[in-house]
């Protein structure tokens, strides 16, 4: 059976619901609520009969039957208040009172619209934050479900690789509830923002997910469950961690599109998401390849400054890690920064890289405050805040370190530069004399990316300067055998503590571990 009714479609027999050309997602329960109240639309339903007809007599909560009923309103458009839809009777039930038609045939326009011609995907990741679901029915809380969609809309955009569509775009009130393929084949995004608001007496719940538009693949989902205080606050707070988690997803799924693809058909952003992926591993083997992968970027692609950050970063990066001779990857990767810079300026990942050479050449305030440009320029970046935490760290100011670090922490939990994160606060409690908090936020850094030859120096030392100098000189003799260069003299030219002070404390406890001056 199908009923039609204004601009809604409800198939009994595929249990679908759609809405104009849209395929609404809509729960079980709900579904079954919509098809009862319509099959006996000539009466009200009473809330007994709905509880026996739904949930087959289970007990459940007036509340939960006050959710379904509003979910059943926001699924077919019956939203502010008016009941043309769904008119709650108090005391007795509920009828619907729209005008519904069977087995009626599709109307035209709605068969035009899903032959659509399909828009292409631009050049680049592309995504569409969906104004999130008010589940709670409370028309007062929309302004507050609007906001959230608009603020992530405004903190997407300052990921400068992402192209992300306008709140002006016709989806955002046409599609409150949608089939995401249907999104993407009419706007060209390869991604999909969606969520929803419940309310509970004080509590809020903000679920999100990020889905592949093509595909209906879920790609990163988080639930969020705040106390109801300063409304903006909660609003602020919550946009700037969905914000912050949801880059490195992104980045994540793009490195796996690239490395399905053959090598010789990449466009300028694949290169850079191929090269994302050995960038994260943190090995000497996976940055060569990174460097490789985006020198080709850069020779097809000149002007493309995504690629010519990340290169000058992983060149910078690689050689404090020991992975490139030093006095010939500082002038590349400031090179490479510098261009990136002078074609946007606006690109965090280019004044990151000119930081990370600025504090391996100790010219402290010039790394700062390159990476505090990055942090402002997106303050939702976790790597942004963790690079001003490392040079923070560097420079013996402990507590700006520890604070930035655990903002990257907050921002991105499952973030996949997570041990770079926590390499910077295990610098700054070296730096402060916290040796075996140190060397336990090494020993958590190396679990992740067992390769981090920074973190395997720092434990060495860590481990000695906090009395465990047998543990210490075991671990040493391990990381010297990936690391054949290492000496004192190594460390002086390139482990950027950033005074003489700072770096003989280094030094002094990498001489308790064992290592000799040549």
């Amino acid at each position: 059976m199908r009923y039609l009714f204004e601009n809604c479609a409800l198939d009994t027999d595929r249990r679908e619901l759609r809405r104009g050309p849209a395929l609404v997602a809509i729960e079980p329960q709900v579904f079954d609520l919509l098809v009862h109240l319509i099959r006996h639309r000539d009466r009200v339903v009473s809330k007994d009969e709905l509880l026996a007809s739904i949930w087959h007599g289970r007990i459940v909560s007036e509340s939960a039957l006050f959710n379904r009923i509003n979910a059943a309103r926001s699924a077919i458009g019956d939203t502010g208040g008016e009941q043309r839809l769904l008119k709650t009777l108090p005391r007795k039930g509920v009828r619907f009172i729209g005008e519904v038609h069977e087995n009626g045939r599709q109307p035209p326009d709605v068969a035009d619209q899903e032959e659509r011609v399909q828009l292409p995907l631009p050049d680049r990741p592309s995504i569409a934050v969906l104004p999130f679901a008010n589940m709670s029915g409370d028309p007062d809380q929309e302004y507050f479900v609007d906001g959230i969609s608009e603020d992530l809309i405004t903190g997407l955009s300052r990921i400068r690789w992402l192209f992300v569509i306008a709140r002006n775009s016709s989806f955002v009130y046409k599609y409150r509830t949608v089939d995401v393929k249907q999104v993407s084949r009419e706007l060209g995004v390869r991604y999909v923002l969606e969520g929803s608001v419940r309310r509970a007496r004080n509590q809020l719940r903000i679920s999100a997910q990020l889905i592949d538009a093509s595909s209906g693949g879920h790609h990163w989902a988080e639930r969020y469950d705040r106390e109801l205080g300063d409304i903006f606050a909660v609003q602020d707070e919550i946009t700037r961690n969905v914000a912050g988690a949801i880059e490195p997803h992104l980045l994540a799924a793009e490195g796996v599109r690239a490395f399905s693809r053959s090598a010789e058909n990449l466009g300028a952003w694949e290169l850079v998401a191929r090269a994302q992926v050995h960038f994260w591993r943190m090995t000497g083997q996976d940055y060569e390849a990174a460097i490789k992968t985006l020198g080709q970027a850069v020779a097809a692609f000149p002007d493309y400054a995504p690629a010519l950050s990340l290169l000058g970063f992983c060149l910078v990066f690689a050689a404090h890690m020991g992975w490139a001779d030093r006095d010939d990857a500082l002038p590349r990767g400031r090179e490479h920064a510098t261009r990136a810079i002078s074609l946007d300026d606006r690109d965090p990942w280019g004044h990151i890289a000119l930081g990370y050479c600025a504090m391996m050449e100790r010219r402290t305030l010039d790394a700062i405050a390159a990476f505090r440009r990055a942090v402002d320029l997106n303050p939702n970046s976790a790597a942004a805040h963790s690079h001003l935490s490392r040079g923070y760290a560097f420079a013996g100011q402990d507590r700006e370190a520890i604070e930035h670090g655990q903002v990257a922490i907050r921002l991105s939990p499952l973030d996949p530069e997570m041990a770079l994160f926590l390499g910077a606060i295990a610098v700054a409690h070296y730096a402060a004399g916290r040796f075996a908090d140190a060397a336990e936020y090494t020993t958590q850094a190396l679990r992740l990316r067992p390769g981090f030859q920074g973190a395997q120096r720092l434990r060495c030392a860590s481990l000695a300067q906090a009395g465990q100098v047998d543990e210490a000189r075991s671990f040493l003799a391990q990381v010297r055998r990936d690391q054949i260069r290492l000496s004192i003299e190594w460390i002086k030219a390139n482990v950027p503590y950033q005074t003489p002070k700072l770096l003989e404390q280094y030094l002094d406890g990498m001489r308790k571990a064992g290592l000799d001056e040549d």
